[in-house]
């Protein structure tokens, strides 16, 4: 998602999608570790989308 997108979604959105992309990052960790994923980038798309969200998460309770 783009920043701009994560930072209109309130706080429960946010926490939604941040468990449904650990989620999909653990997914992708057995998919690797079986040798079933082919697209290794995907890994680091989806961690770089936490931090993201986390960010955002952490700019929203300073406020």
């Amino acid at each position: 998602m783009d920043v701009k997108e994560l930072k209109g979604l309130d706080e429960a959105a946010l926490k939604k999608e941040l468990n449904d992309l650990h989620q999909a990052l653990f997914k992708l960790r057995l998919q690797k570790a079986t040798q079933q994923l082919h697209n290794t980038n995907q890994i680091r798309n989806t961690r770089h989308d936490i931090a993201r969200i986390k960010t955002i998460l952490a700019q929203k309770a300073a406020k």
